[in-house]
């Protein structure tokens, strides 16, 4: 396994691993939401979540707790790059697409919070966000930023 420090954000944990290989270990809903269901799919194209199934599925090796299921805006693109998290450009040595706003992403719970308090966090789909998330983020505030999947 290769590890790579580019920077200290979310992006340095999917970095790490080469997902094409990686399987979900019979992961798919098995998990649960934020309201207590079974996980949703957050999206396929692009593909997203930790393991790149989908889902926003967590385990013992996602240290950025990616479980928040966002639907991306240029405003909090535009913010987590001045915290040195690039999601728009593509790095596809990664398999990674770069993100546009419109996009549907498993994003790291810390950083959506971090958004959330700086008034940029987009919108997500508590059908499709993981119950780890409450680990870290209040269900109000989840439910003041909460859409329906369509």
């Amino acid at each position: 396994m290769k590890v790579f420090y580019i920077t200290t954000s979310c992006l340095v944990f999917f970095l790490m691993f080469n997902f094409s290989n990686m399987g979900n270990n019979g992961i798919i809903n098995k998990q649960k939401n934020v309201l207590g269901e079974n996980l949703k799919l957050c999206c396929n194209e692009p593909k997203t979540g930790f393991y790149r199934d989908g889902f926003c599925n967590t385990g013992p090796q996602d240290y950025g707790t990616h479980t928040v299921c966002a639907v991306m805006t240029k405003d909090f693109l535009d913010f987590t790059l001045t915290k040195g998290n690039d999601l728009c450009s593509p790095k596809p040595q990664y398999n990674f697409p770069g993100l546009k706003p419109g996009d549907k992403w498993c994003l790291c719970a810390l950083r959506w919070h971090e958004a959330y308090k700086a008034g940029y966090a987009p919108n997500v789909i508590l059908e499709a966000t993981n119950k780890k998330t409450l680990d870290h983020i209040p269900i109000e505030a989840l439910k003041e930023k909460a859409i329906t999947n369509n």
